[in-house]
């Protein structure tokens, strides 16, 4: 079998800023712009970035490059990172402003207060010590005010998360690493998180975790809940669960497709197709024992898919939705196992009609449920 390719590796938006500060500042003490820029990141490597803008003035300098995500299929891909550097005030220190695109921060929660723009911590830093590095080099005093800009910033921040955590007008400039390794489920993930952060900042007491969008419309108006209380959870159930295990809320419901859903019910917590399939034997074991009808059993057994075997169960009248439910119910317990909270899993088909439901309780009661 012919190997798969190594996936081309990229630069996150918060080591592209970097660059494009370093080599503003950079013409700002010179009068030239480096081309291309070396900056460290934060792991001690050292590489190289080519501008696509270089502009000096008496005043300000601009410079830009454009973010190459590698293999990723990230949305900033291809967008233009653009810094507008200025000499600030002596004993300023160093200033960040969301420029176009940029976004601004709204809810607390997220590691940058309400009211400034949403450039994460370790790219503040890298910028930071860009910046000291070359004014200890020409004898500067390093205050700076940066703007950073991503024209067309604020369309592509409509395809992140951004605007269900609080950040509005833009991107948020990111990275921990200043590399972006290709289809990590990591950025989710940490989505995820953050989305927990600021429900729990915001005194939000029930959360939703979603599959899909389907199921998050459906949940949002059961529950009547806040855009902010809204998790995109999708296929990262553990993710999300072990998260909320340490920093927990008092209420969680779990909603779902009926396949995602079975599939948390016959233990997995990783629900992507990847990671494996709907068990159909076991699902037709779960049938029987929750009363179906003995002839449907076996097409359950040999079904091409799980809605398939809830329409199935549903024509004959048996509440099979409920029963797995139930079981998804006992499986996301045990991870969250002894937190203050209490559990909710819902069950919903392609249309956004609830299909089975385990009603809230308290997960520290589910030794006496099993």
């Amino acid at each position: 079998m012919k190997p798969e390719p190594l996936l081309r590796r990229g630069w996150t938006t918060g080591a592209c800023a970097t660059a494009a500060a370093k080599a503003a500042y950079a013409a700002l003490l010179t009068g030239h712009f480096p081309d291309p820029v070396e900056i460290t990141l934060p792991g001690g490597q050292n590489t190289a970035f080519t501008l696509a803008e270089s502009a000096l003035s008496e005043t300000a300098a601009m410079a830009s490059v454009v973010k190459d995500a590698g293999d990723d299929p990230d949305v900033t891909h291809g967008a233009l990172l653009r810094v507008t550097l200025r000499i600030g005030p002596p004993g300023s220190g160093v200033s960040f402003h969301a420029g176009e695109g940029v976004g601004t921060v709204t809810r607390p929660g997220l590691a940058i207060p309400p009211g400034e723009p949403a450039i994460n911590p370790v790219p503040r830093q890298m910028i930071r010590t860009a910046i000291a590095e070359l004014a200890a080099q020409h004898c500067a005093p390093g205050d700076a005010i940066v703007e950073i800009s991503i024209p067309g910033g604020e369309a592509l921040a409509t395809r992140t998360l951004n605007g269900r955590l609080g950040i509005t007008g833009g991107l948020s400039i990111l990275g921990t690493t200043g590399i972006v390794i290709p289809f990590s489920c990591s950025a989710w993930i940490h989505s995820i998180h953050r989305g927990i952060d600021v429900a729990r900042a915001g005194g939000i007491t029930h959360v939703a975790g979603s599959t899909g969008n389907v199921s998050e419309t459906a949940v949002r108006a059961l529950h009547h809940l806040p855009e902010a209380a809204l998790l995109e959870m999708g296929d990262f159930v553990g993710g999300m669960l072990k998260y909320l295990k340490s920093h927990p809320v008092p209420r969680v419901t779990i909603a779902g497709g009926v396949a995602k859903m079975t599939k948390l019910a016959q233990g997995r917590l990783d629900l992507h197709s990847k990671r494996g399939e709907v068990d159909f034997p076991g699902l037709a074991a779960a049938a029987q024992t929750a009363g179906c009808a003995p002839e449907i059993i076996e097409p359950i057994r040999h079904a091409n898919t799980a809605a398939q075997v809830f329409e199935l169960a549903s024509a004959h009248g048996t509440a099979l939705g409920d029963a797995i439910a139930a079981q998804a119910w006992r499986v996301a317990a045990a991870v969250l196992e002894d937190s203050p909270t209490e559990l909710e899993i819902l069950l919903f088909d392609r249309t956004g009609t609830l299909q089975g439901r385990a009603g809230f309780a308290p997960v520290h009661m589910r030794k006496r449920l099993v």
